[in-house]
């Protein structure tokens, strides 16, 4: 006798089945199936596992009559109700744990990237231009980078950061008392006054949506780079092209765009993204700062420990 049935709306590495079917669930998942096909069996599982492929809303859970948990795959929670998810007793669990090192990786290969004009440089030599001075690179070491959100992946960012011998300032609206002798804890008033970088490590919410705009980029004293590998909408793409071209943000490196979709594989760009992609002090990637071999496997690993650990 099965301890319930789960239901796999998104893929996720092998190893969450295997050791929730060892918990003693039973595992089903249906590759062919849209939203309105999974609402109609939603009634049937304990569990969701999801990333982001269907959007878990009011609309949605009200037919999860038998729902206990929701498993997201990943960090981010915007796609999930999670107000009406509490009203209905269904809790909800993410795997920021998983691929926190990922990001913080990337964010600081993205940064390091750009700083040594590595894309330019690796293409010019591919096309036997041997340009040394013209891609003189900048260091990390005594530059004061900002980390906006102090979670999973802004410590991992920091913590790869820390042999760089910049100076480290985070600010984060909802801990306190976390600065130690890696970052110092500070306002966002110290932040516009220090930062030479600022990174951007905050859940998409209607408080973080479109937080970076032209008015928030010119309240920085110094001409400053931007990391975004959060969520596309945290930032404003027309605002920082402005930014870009006046010279106030000196550059910029993006995963993450505000024209993704749900699932973060649709994009529809506009005429801004032409611009952007002409920028030769921008670094760009398809929102796969979490997206390592290690963090899949990882992440698998968390989910099936925070369901064994529910109270079911």
């Amino acid at each position: 006798m099965t301890r319930g049935k789960i239901l796999f709306i998104d893929t996720a590495h092998e190893e969450l089945k295997i050791r929730l079917e060892k918990q003693g669930f039973q595992c089903e998942s249906f590759d062919n199936y849209d939203r309105n096909d999974y609402r109609k069996i939603a009634n049937e599982y304990i569990g969701i596992i999801i990333r982001s492929k269907v959007k878990l809303d009011a609309d949605f859970l009200k037919y999860c009559t038998s729902l206990k948990f929701i498993g997201r795959v990943g960090a981010g929670m915007e796609n999930i109700d999670i107000d009406f998810a509490k009203k209905q007793d269904i809790q909800c669990i993410n795997a920021p744990e998983g691929n926190r090192d990922a990001v913080g990786e990337h964010a600081l290969g993205m940064l390091l990237s750009l700083f040594n004009n590595l894309l330019v440089a690796d293409s010019e030599v591919r096309n036997r231009l041997w340009i040394r001075e013209g891609n003189r690179g900048y260091e990390v070491g005594g530059k004061t980078i900002g980390i906006i959100g102090y979670g999973n992946t802004g410590q991992a960012f920091a913590r790869k950061l820390s042999g760089f011998g910049a100076k480290i300032l985070c600010y984060d609206k909802y801990r306190k008392s976390y600065g130690d002798a890696l970052v110092s804890e500070c306002s966002m008033e110290d932040l516009y006054n220090n930062c030479d970088i600022v990174s951007l490590h905050v859940p998409l919410s209607d408080e973080t949506r479109f937080l970076v705009d032209d008015e928030f980029i010119n309240r920085f004293q110094k001409n400053i780079y931007i990391i975004n590998t959060s969520r596309g909408k945290v930032l404003d793409t027309k605002d920082l092209v402005r930014n870009l071209e006046s010279g106030k943000v000196l550059g910029a490196c993006i995963d993450v765009l505000e024209y993704e979709g749900l699932s973060f594989e649709n994009v529809n760009l506009p005429g801004e993204f032409n611009t952007l992609i002409e920028m030769k002090n921008v670094i760009l990637s398809p929102h796969i700062a979490g997206w390592t071999h290690e963090s899949n496997y990882k992440m698998a690993v968390t989910i099936a420990e925070k369901v064994n650990s529910l109270n079911l």
